[in-house]
């Protein structure tokens, strides 16, 4: 064989080596997947620019990444998407709807430019109008009137969370309001100890005004507890509290709405903990209907259930006193990553087991 052969024979198992191989770390793995993808850039499948929470939360996740990392191709990546709906002047556009919300505050903070702060503002003007239930609970969407539901909390609350933190850190009025949000979806969903398949969690959500044919004569709640409504609540719970500013005598509505979100983290990570199916340690999609017919393990609301029980216990919301939400949460990162992920060869990561 010529030397010449040789060489590109070389070159050539380089570039497949390359390729191919992954990250050690699942999280770098799934990130430069979904970039070399294209997924969450701020544009349609169609090419069209779009604020979707589905980018947004993307964009939070590369944050994280970024700042533990501090590989700037992140950085970089979550700037051009928000660039893609965010003008030079500060306008929000592409398919910009209230329950779209993307991370400006956090933008501006790191950047300084004044245009981030602008788009910010719009999105916070929509909560000044977002209609409400009679108890003061934000609509889920303009199209399901008076109805509350779990995703909402997260894809409203953190961004009032953090745009308060950032640019109003003493709006009494505004740390009382968030801590009214995650009250109300509480108390309002929350089972009942005599419910049939009674887990003690959350209902998917809530009609208010008990006109959907779902709603139950019981405060107007869904009929079941749906793994990924209850992980995008359990995760509000532990990011907000992340978000939320020291304690400070000039805004004593922190420290309320500190001690609101410890008091139902507290409630919910040991039940979280509890509905896991024993053998695998995962969670059915239909949290109420275990074992039933055409009932899965569904891994994103899974995976949202993990990074809670962690996180909570990480930055020290709430003491692992027996080691047993560690435990679960390992238990079911095992299964996740033998189960859920899957190697497309290519050097991407794919993922198995979400409902659409």
């Amino acid at each position: 064989m010529s030397s010449k052969l040789l060489a590109l024979l070389s070159i050539s198992l380089a570039l497949t080596a390359s390729v191919q191989a992954r990250p050690e770390s699942y999280a770098v793995w799934a990130a430069n997947s979904a970039i070399a993808r294209g997924q969450g850039n701020g544009l349609t499948s169609a090419g069209s620019p779009t604020v979707s929470y589905e980018h947004g939360e993307f964009q939070s996740g590369l944050r994280l990444l970024y700042e533990r990392t501090g590989n700037d191709t992140y950085f970089e990546y979550i700037v051009q998407a928000v660039d893609k709906i965010v003008s030079a002047n500060g306008t929000v556009g592409g398919d910009y709807v209230f329950n779209s919300f993307a991370l400006d505050p956090i933008r501006y903070e790191q950047t300084g430019l004044a245009k981030y702060k602008t788009a910010a503002d719009t999105f916070r003007r929509q909560l000044d109008g977002h209609p409400r239930t009679a108890q003061g609970q934000f609509w889920h969407k303009l199209r399901y009137p008076n109805q509350g539901w779990l995703d909402g909390i997260y894809m409203g609350e953190l961004f009032y969370t953090q745009y308060t933190a950032t640019f109003q850190p003493t709006n009494q009025t505004a740390w009382n309001d968030i801590a009214s949000q995650f009250n109300l979806m509480f108390i309002n969903t929350l089972q009942n100890a005599t419910a049939p398949n009674t887990t003690g969690l959350l209902y998917h959500g809530y009609d208010f005004s008990h006109v959907a044919s779902w709603a139950d004569s019981d405060r107007g709640h869904s009929p079941e507890v749906w793994d990924r409504a209850m992980g995008w609540y359990s995760m509000a719970l532990v990011d907000v509290l992340s978000l939320l500013p020291p304690s400070s005598p000039s805004s004593p509505a922190i420290e309320q709405l500190r001690g609101t979100l410890l008091s139902i983290l507290h409630i919910l990570l040991p039940r979280i903990r509890d509905a896991a199916e024993p053998e695998t340690g995962v969670w059915w999609l239909v949290m109420t209907e275990p074992g039933r017919a055409k009932n899965y393990f569904e891994s994103s609301g899974s995976t949202m259930f993990v990074y809670a029980l962690l996180r909570a216990v990480r930055l020290g919301y709430i003491e692992d006193v027996d080691g047993s939400l560690i435990a679960a949460a390992k238990k079911a990162y095992a299964y996740i990553v033998d189960n859920f992920v899957v190697d497309n060869g290519d050097g991407t990561m794919g993922w198995l087991g979400t409902v659409i």
